[in-house]
């Protein structure tokens, strides 16, 4: 009995350990971003960087892409492609960036 929750314990600690590695992975859709933005607040492109931002601030400019208050050439389509919380958690991981 003592040797099954001992095969417990590691496997739950072994789940926890996995479970903290993936928080630091980026949501689903989240790396297409860098193929425009800088990774970096350093920006050598017109596109502004999106790194270390307000994640509020990219919430609101990334849901009016979305909804074409915001005219643009490509953002707006790529914008229609997710949802309201997908936006939020690509915002979030983009603003603990640096």
């Amino acid at each position: 009995m003592i040797r099954w929750r001992v095969v417990l314990l590691l496997a739950a600690c072994a789940a926890a350990a996995s479970v903290g590695a993936r928080a630091e992975e980026p949501p689903l859709g989240a790396t297409n971003c860098s193929g425009c933005h800088a990774t970096t607040n350093a920006s050598l492109t017109s596109v502004p960087p999106i790194v270390g931002r307000n994640a509020d601030e990219l919430v609101k400019i990334l849901e009016a892409y979305r909804s074409g208050e915001l005219p643009a050439t490509v953002m707006d389509r790529l914008m229609k492609g997710f949802s309201h919380d997908e936006i939020r958690a690509i915002a979030i991981w983009y603003a603990g960036r640096q």
